[in-house]
């Protein structure tokens, strides 16, 4: 599936940004985040053209235009304005050469402009179409920022996601989303979970109803987003299932073919399941530091067993 915004979301997006010429065209798609400055095409090398991506034109760009003859600027941009060019944007709240406006026009591409000089708005164009481009899917399941490291937590309805998640909170983590989780990655290396709209910051708890985690625990209880570190997926406990007990190997979960550390908790009735993902989380971060307890324990019966054979030896 190819993910697109249209020319007239971005613009509600990024409210710094107006339509210059073109408001008729605004609904053109832009299907990729990357983000092109034709300088040499400008010099009249023409190709290795972009034309599917956004046409960023700078003080660079314009200046040089300026000292190009006006048959040349004709030529140039009439092969630059091509159907498939979302829009052409304007840093700097320059004027446009009037070929470009003339064959923008004829093609159906608007001009944008904006006053921020032209890295800045490159930049920041560039981060709204890597989150509003990006792979998307919905998952049930409950997000949290537990120690700074974004535990995903999942497991059949009625397993205590949502109670868990409220004892989290209360211990001084911080909700992301509770019942839907909205995945999405931008680079295919990270990923990175947000709440919908309709449930921001709110949980529903059985017996209770919905909780409004902001007005209850204030703002330091919340996260826009986060990016998932660690999913811990809860089941009932199985007495015939054999769990893992030195956690010696970590397994893992694909999510948008990105590899994520993964562990299965058994609920049973006494345990405290908050304080085991806190200390999960604390693990696995631990790992990525350099240090494992199950190596340390691995190190530790070595040594007893090598100096229990030396003991034996010298009886």
């Amino acid at each position: 599936m190819v993910h697109t915004i249209s020319v007239r979301q971005l613009l509600k997006i990024l409210d710094d940004i107006h339509v210059l010429y073109g408001h008729e065209y605004i609904n053109k798609e832009i299907i990729t985040d990357d983000i092109y400055r034709p300088a040499l095409e400008l010099a009249g090398y023409l190709k290795y053209y972009p034309k599917e991506r956004l046409q960023l034109y700078g003080k660079t760009e314009i200046s040089y235009s300026r000292t190009m003859t006006s048959e040349n600027r004709d030529e140039i941009f009439d092969f630059l304005c091509q159907k498939e060019t979302p829009a052409f944007l304007i840093s700097r709240g320059l004027e446009p050469p009037k070929e470009l406006i003339e064959h923008t026009q004829k093609a159906g591409i608007p001009i944008l402009t904006s006053e921020r000089r032209t890295t800045q708005l490159s930049s920041r164009v560039t981060n709204v179409l890597e989150r509003e481009l990006a792979q998307r899917k919905s998952i049930h399941g409950v997000l949290l920022d537990v120690n700074g490291m974004g535990v995903l937590i999942t497991g059949q309805s009625g397993i205590g996601k949502s109670e868990t998640a409220l004892d989290l909170i209360r211990r001084g983590h911080r909700l992301v989303t509770d019942d839907r989780v909205d995945l999405y990655t931008t680079d295919g290396v990270l990923v990175y979970g947000e709440s919908p709209e309709v449930t921001k910051h709110m949980i529903e708890i059985r017996g209770i109803g919905i909780i409004d985690v902001t007005h209850m625990f204030g703002v330091g209880a919340v996260r826009e987003r986060a990016r998932v570190n660690l999913i811990v997926h809860l089941e009932l406990w199985n007495e015939d299932t054999m769990y893992d007990r030195l956690g010696a190997d970590v397994n893992h979960q694909k999510i948008f073919d990105v590899e994520i550390p993964s562990m299965v908790i058994p609920v049973s009735p006494g345990r405290n399941i908050a304080i085991i993902i806190e200390t999960a989380a604390m693990s696995i971060r631990s790992k990525q530091l350099g240090y494992d307890a199950s190596e340390k324990l691995m190190e530790n019966m070595n040594r007893l067993m090598a100096e229990n054979a030396k003991k034996n030896k010298n009886e």
